[in-house]
């Protein structure tokens, strides 16, 4: 026989025999779960507008940096990225957390595989993370939040497979991740400690000893170092947004609030999953085994809530968690007289979870998601900051009226005269309102804008005089009196929209008391 057609047809066994064994090892249904997670963001993700965050992601992405005031480099080099490679519009810069949240369900599903779960319990990981609300929430628009707990679960997942026997050469694989995690967001490193602390009260002392785990923290600190660098020649302005946000942003809440808010954020029903994931880590002989996972997860509650982080802050550690107590889950209804609860909860879980899908997603239009969420009074938004009330939660109500905004201000550009319009700055009062005129300004024949919140504050006033400025926005009726001549020339009303945005005054500025460039320093907010 041809040696080429023995050779093909070993070719088509061996692809057989691949695919079987990815069918039976349950990756067919963790594949099909992530793609389930995937077509439920794709289907709201241009209901409403882009969050203020992103507007000032993608400003960050044109001055591209190793740092920004208030977050590492690597979210403003992703909205750089979607831009350049995949168009200017709401769905690129929204594909990467879509695809991150797609990448997390299989990632639990095979976290729960590796502690010793079946497939009843990476499907029912899965499908808990799928649903999760403050998940789909984080998976909705572009932040550093939509791709943290990745960072976190596949540290976790690479340490297991550590501990159970594998190669310690996959400590430098450790490193590059947390190392990555760390160009995200600094809160990887509250995960360092927690991860270091449970291994240590776990008793697996022994890992330490191996040359790989300390090179793997040298390759962690080597990706970090740029960011590091560039904190320490800026002046450690992290800590300065930290400190401020704490003082005058953030919603001061009791411990007791805190924990209670972590059960709303993973759904309700999902309690006896994570749960019982905790206990089995510690009480059961099996689980045992991962006790680093839970004593990791304790740690990392325990700062932020010593140090009153937002109550958001531990939920990266919760898909470690949901794997453990999918396993927990497989054993507990493995008796016979127990067995109906394998269909019965995760029919209860996946029924009760979709009433909250509109929650986490923009599926609704505004007045349709402003009457079921009346009809759903226990599925409040959580409170995160001091913002008084507004109709729509946060997520929403931050999509609301940036277009309209930028256009309004456009109105007041093209109305001035020639003369004057060259040389006329765009002041918004934080960076969502800047962003919004950097994002639809183009279009509008506007230049970019300048701010003195955060970042922008470093862009600096460019070349601008201070002659004329259009000032407009948070805190404008107190940046006017900077000026000699502010006149209230338009007014921005968006009702829905968070209470600094459903008024916004438009005033246009003459005569300042000094040059732009030296009264800088008056403008800067660090928040």
């Amino acid at each position: 026989m041809d040696e080429t057609i023995l050779t093909r047809a070993d070719e088509h066994r061996g692809a057989r025999v691949l695919w079987h064994e990815f069918i039976l090892n349950g990756n067919l249904t963790l594949g099909t779960l992530a793609f389930a997670r995937l077509l439920l963001q794709f289907a709201g993700i241009t209901r409403y507008g882009f969050f203020r965050d992103e507007l000032y992601y993608m400003a960050c992405g044109q001055h591209l940096a190793w740092g920004y005031v208030d977050q590492p480099p690597l979210v403003a080099l992703v909205s750089w990225f979607s831009r350049h490679l995949f168009g200017d519009s709401i769905v690129s810069i929204r594909l990467q957390p879509a695809l991150a949240g797609a990448v997390l369900v299989f990632l639990v599903g095979l976290f729960a595989r590796d502690l010793g779960g079946g497939r009843l319990a990476q499907s029912l990981t899965a499908v808990a993370m799928l649903f999760a609300p403050l998940s789909l929430a984080f998976n909705s628009f572009l932040s550093m939040n939509a791709f943290e707990p990745v960072f976190w679960l596949l540290c976790a997942w690479i340490v297991v497979r550590i501990v159970k026997g594998a190669s310690p050469r996959l400590w430098l694989a450790v490193g590059g991740v947390a190392g990555l995690g760390l160009e995200n967001k600094h809160t990887m490193f509250v995960f360092g400690i927690g991860l270091v602390a449970g291994l240590v009260l776990a008793g697996e002392s022994r890992l330490f000893r191996s040359k790989w785990i300390w090179i793997g923290g040298l390759v962690a600190l080597a990706l970090f170092l740029p960011n590091l660098l560039w904190e320490a020649r800026n002046g450690w302005p992290q800590f300065e947004v930290v400190r401020n946000a704490q003082q005058f942003k953030n919603a001061s809440i009791t411990p007791l609030r805190f924990l209670g808010e972590q059960v709303l954020f993973m759904h309700p029903v999902a309690l006896p999953v994570w749960l019982a994931g905790l206990v089995w880590l510690f009480a059961a002989r099996e689980g045992k085994r991962f006790r680093f996972v839970g004593w990791t997860y304790l740690f990392v509650l325990g700062i932020f809530v010593a140090f009153g982080g937002k109550s958001y802050y531990p939920f990266p550690a919760y898909p470690m968690l949901l794997a453990a107590g999918g396993v927990a889950f497989e054993r507990f209804v493995a008796r016979p007289h127990r067995r109906w609860l394998k269909i019965a909860y995760p029919v209860l879980l996946v029924v009760s979870a979709l009433i909250t899908v509109p929650f986490g997603v923009p599926l609704l239009p505004v007045n349709a998601f402003l009457r079921y969420s009346q009809a759903i009074p226990l599925a409040r938004p959580v409170k995160t900051e001091r913002d008084s009330a507004a109709p729509l939660p946060q997520l929403y109500g931050d999509m609301i009226g940036w277009d309209k905004t930028a256009a309004t201000v456009a109105s007041v550009y093209h109305g001035l005269p020639d003369s004057e319009r060259a040389n006329c700055a765009i002041f918004g009062g934080d960076y969502g309102e800047a962003g919004a005129i950097d994002y639809y300004g183009p279009k509008l024949g506007l230049p970019r804008a300048i701010s003195g919140h955060n970042s922008y504050f470093y862009w600096g006033p460019r070349d601008y005089s201070g002659a004329c400025v259009i000032l407009f926005g948070e805190r404008s009726a107190e940046l006017k009196e900077l000026f000699g001549d502010a006149r209230l020339v338009a007014t921005v009303t968006n009702p829905l929209a968070m209470p600094a945005e459903q008024t916004v005054p438009i005033y246009l500025c003459h005569n300042p008391r000094a040059p732009l460039a030296e009264m800088w320093p008056r403008f800067k907010l660090i928040i």
